[in-house]
């Protein structure tokens, strides 16, 4: 290179400056979801940045080092981001550690086990930087159930759920049988009912009787509000977020089971945070459930569909192009909530999504006729049988599991509906009497059942 290359060179360089040669990613947004299972905060960007994380246990805190951005407004908005109620983080403090370098310092409220990992771009999203915190003491789940149904039983009379006389202990053979406890073992750790804060519902119009087979333990129905955090669904043309929308569903639903007394509903999240698909399937199971439901609301590319299906998994293909399509759709939801694929265990993971049996498939057809039934006499039916397809999130090879997709939230009309509490009471009174059918034409059975 001659003389005046050079200077013509030097000369470029002065025109850019230093920050257009060795420009690093900008942030483009950062989130935080807390939950009692875990918090999520991401750090969105347009390039992918690179972090260095240190812990230290005590107190227990993460500092992390990101390279090639400078301390701006956006990261300043993280510490503004987590609030004084979220059950895993106190606070963070952001500074500029170097040149090119802002430490993220993360205070942390318990003992947690973190994890840090990138995501590439998918979807509406960019370039993503995760960090989830997982506290390292868990209550049980299925422990917590139990003594939330004791306190309740000590608080109120319930709706009756048949017209035979309850069990004096519905509880205790289910107590006895997953956790080795009396009944009473955990009468006086119970912690008041939570409080509901949706609106006030009323108690299905009509209730089922089983005729035969009659079971004197807890049943109990693992509810699934589709997407969640990072995750928003499909989004209606007026702007609904489906995740929103099916998470006050499945509160409505959880509402109406646990009126009974001899029922609880179990969310797989009460709040607007991500759930990888295999984690709702390990939620159900590790309560023993007597049922999974998946709430969604559908969408396609044009707003000419309407009204609600319900899906059945299948291990011999799809039962139409429609229902793989839609199968498709949904399994993709990992890849937009984010999964930290280093930390699954992919044999593991594979090993229960492959271990679906055909009772289960023709127990949950059984369940899909039932409630399918009953959310006809309240709206309209997209289809008028229960659809069949490789749906990840059913394949629990131990639970009857439907996947109900309430509404075309891509439709304008539908997606009002969806909005408002008159469609959301009338479904949520539609889902329960299906479940209520099914159990009258199959009593559940007192059994062991793997956790």
């Amino acid at each position: 290179m001659n003389r005046r290359d050079l200077l013509q060179s030097g000369t470029l360089v002065l025109l850019l400056g230093k920050q257009h040669i060795a420009r690093g990613a900008t942030i483009v947004a950062v989130r935080v979801w807390p939950s009692k299972d875990y918090t999520r905060l991401t750090i969105e960007s347009d390039g992918e940045i690179k972090a260095r994380q240190f812990f230290i246990a005590e107190p227990p805190r993460l500092a992390v080092d990101i390279e090639g951005i400078d301390l701006i407004p956006a990261l300043r908005e993280l510490v503004a981001k987590v609030k004084s109620d979220d059950p895993n983080i106190s606070g963070i403090r952001a500074g500029q550690n170097a040149p090119g370098v802002v430490r993220l310092v993360i205070d942390l409220k318990q003992p947690i086990t973190p994890q840090v990992f990138t995501l590439p771009p998918v979807a509406a999203y960019q370039y993503r930087l995760v960090f989830d915190f997982y506290p390292v003491q868990v209550a049980d789940p299925l422990e917590t159930l139990i003594a939330e149904r004791l306190a309740d039983k000590s608080q109120t009379q319930p709706v009756p759920f048949s017209t035979s006389p309850p069990a004096p202990d519905p509880l205790g053979e289910l107590i006895t049988r997953q956790s080795g406890k009396p009944a009473t073992s955990n009468a006086a750790a119970a912690p008041p009912p939570a409080q509901n804060k949706t609106a006030a519902v009323k108690p299905p119009p009509e209730t089922l009787v089983p005729t035969a087979g009659k079971t004197d333990r807890l049943i109990i129905v693992a509810l699934d509000p589709g997407h969640g955090g990072e995750d928003p669904g499909a989004v209606g043309p007026g702007g609904t977020r489906e995740k929103d929308v099916v998470l006050q569903i499945a509160l409505r639903l959880r509402d109406r089971i646990n009126q009974q007394p001899n029922m609880r509903a179990y969310l797989t999240r009460d709040a607007d945070f991500f759930v990888p698909l295999h984690i709702r399937v390990q939620k159900a199971r590790k309560v023993s459930a007597d049922l999974f439901i998946s709430i969604h609301a559908d969408a396609f590319f044009t707003d000419r569909p309407q009204g609600a299906s319900v899906f059945a998994l299948s291990d011999k293909g799809a039962s139409s192009s429609a229902a793989r399509w839609m199968a498709d759709k949904e399994n993709s939801a990992d890849l937009v909530g984010g999964v930290n694929v280093k930390a699954k265990d992919a044999q593991v993971q594979k090993a229960l999504l492959d271990m679906s049996t055909t009772a289960q498939i023709n127990d949950s057809l059984k369940l899909g006729s039932a409630m399918l039934g009953e959310i006809g006499a309240v709206g309209k039916l997209h289809k008028p049988r229960v659809e069949q397809a490789g749906f990840a999130v059913l394949k629990a090879p131990d639970i009857p599991s439907v996947l109900v997709e309430t509404a075309f939230i891509s439709n304008p009309d539908e997606e009002a509906k969806l909005r408002g509490e008159a469609y959301q009471v009338q479904l949520s009174d539609a889902i329960m009497r299906g479940v209520q059918r099914y159990f009258a034409r199959n009593p559940p059975l007192a059994r062991n059942r793997p956790l």
